[in-house]
């Protein structure tokens, strides 16, 4: 996911699109322990987007509390 479609996301479709990327995250931890997956980079890219998220969610809060005072 490049940051371009990051910013175009809403606040909430942000948090849904964690909760998935974290629960996607979840499946293939749990399938690379059962047995080797084909491509275990994908670990490190679904890391990677999950951090980019949070980084806008962030980025929004602390733009909120600077409008605000």
């Amino acid at each position: 996911m490049k940051n371009s479609e990051i910013t175009g996301l809403s606040q909430e479709e942000l948090v849904v699109r964690i909760a998935e990327e974290k629960e996607n995250l979840v499946k293939l931890k749990f399938a690379h322990t059962i047995s080797a997956i084909e491509n275990p980079t994908r670990i490190k890219k679904v890391r990677r987007d999950i951090a980019r998220l949070n980084t806008e969610v962030t980025k929004r809060k602390a733009q909120s509390a600077t409008e605000t005072k």
